[in-house]
């Protein structure tokens, strides 16, 4: 029986999460919840999951819901709350589900602890993979990944020296504008973004894959996961998101892993590693889909992530840079404020500006990030 905390329960990955859990209760059973201000949702997991804590975003959220709570169940809110919910129970996992960087004290904590990581989010490792790698090493502990394409690339290296690895290659769905030129992007809606032909999502990763920030986070990321060089990091294009990544190696052997565009199973994969337990999901029937197909990343129908290959080239603060301006960016979009087309303006503009520097600790990061911020907030 695994002991399980999820960071960011309600939402995508977090319900996702729970939908795992429930359907194999006799291997695990929930000990942490974290939400940001979905009172009624966290609620509703609270009396089906019964953790001992649960932690909110606010202090007002916090006192709404504990009256509702199951006997036993501790709510606290805030920063402390979170890391409370990620090392302060006992856990054996902590699925980190959190969007944005605000995870990253959670998670440090977490991995002080000594939990094992089931990392859903991205922002983690492109703000301060040297830091969280290294502490993670030192601890001890190991760091699964739960994207897709991340997940898919642990599996094809299990057994593997990763001294023979030449490629890795993420697969990209496209997004919600795959089919449109670039010209054909002015004047897009929310509504149009948020309109994924292959995963439900969150809004904001919805609208980093329209963009196609959300591969290049996972270019960075997966740097820090792997221990290779941005030369050994490439991107193509799949539209049906059937094979998830792939890993050719010194001998141009390639070793793919595929399946149904379904998260629960890189989810079921960091729960269960290194077993294989049954997922709730469909199996892949390739003679029924009957064709795959592919295209070359064309960079300048998506220079957001030509830009994301450049911050990580840079390094140092470069990617903390990209990854709260994008954050911003983003919200100002969702809001109706800006263009989806001013989100890489945005983008470029803020990377532009910045003087790139060394960041060694958290507070480093913060500071970086809060400038990041308030310019793009200014564009």
């Amino acid at each position: 029986m695994k002991k399980i905390s999820i960071l960011g329960s309600t939402g995508s990955i977090g319900t996702q999460t729970l939908d795992i859990i429930a359907h194999d209760p006799d291997h695990y059973t929930v000990v942490g919840l974290s939400a940001g201000a979905n009172v009624d949702l966290i609620i509703e997991q609270a009396n089906r999951f019964k953790p001992s804590i649960v932690s909110l975003a606010s202090k007002s959220d916090a006192d709404a819901a504990r009256p509702h709570m199951p006997a036993g169940t501790k709510v606290v809110f805030g920063e402390e709350g979170l890391i409370e919910v990620a090392a302060g129970v006992d856990a054996n996992v902590v699925v980190t589900a959190i969007m944005g960087s605000r995870g990253l004290p959670a998670t440090l904590a977490a991995i002080d602890a000594g939990r094992t990581i089931g990392l859903a989010n991205k922002e983690t490792l492109v703000t301060a993979g040297h830091i969280v790698m290294e502490r993670a090493r030192q601890r001890g502990v190991s760091i699964f990944p739960i994207d897709s394409e991340h997940s898919a690339i642990f599996q094809c290296l299990n057994g593997e020296d990763r001294k023979s690895i030449k490629q890795i290659t993420l697969t990209a769905s496209g997004g919600s504008f795959r089919d449109r030129t670039r010209e054909e992007l002015e004047g897009v809606t929310v509504a149009e973004a948020l309109n994924h032909p292959n995963w439900s999502m969150g809004a904001k990763i919805t609208i980093d894959s329209a963009t196609m920030v959300n591969k290049g986070l996972e270019v960075i990321e997966a740097k820090w996961l792997f221990d290779v060089t941005y030369d050994q990091i490439d991107v193509i294009i799949h539209p049906e998101s059937i094979i998830h990544s792939y890993v050719e190696f010194s001998d141009h052997s390639v070793i793919a892993q595929l399946g149904m565009p379904d998260m629960r199973v890189p989810i079921q994969y960091a729960l269960s590693y290194p077993e294989r337990n049954a997922t709730p999901t469909n199996r892949l029937n390739l003679a029924q889909i009957g064709r795959l197909n592919f295209r070359e990343m064309d960079f300048d129908r998506y220079p957001c992530l030509r830009l994301a290959f450049s911050c990580g080239r840079m390094g140092e603060s470069a990617p903390s840079v990209f990854n709260a301006a994008n954050e911003v960016a983003v919200a100002r979009f969702l809001k109706g404020e800006i263009t989806f087309l001013d989100i890489e303006r945005i983008l470029e503009t803020v990377v532009e500006r910045h003087e790139v520097s060394a960041i060694n600790d958290l507070q480093m990061i913060a500071e970086v990030d809060a400038w990041a911020r308030q310019l793009a907030e200014s564009v």
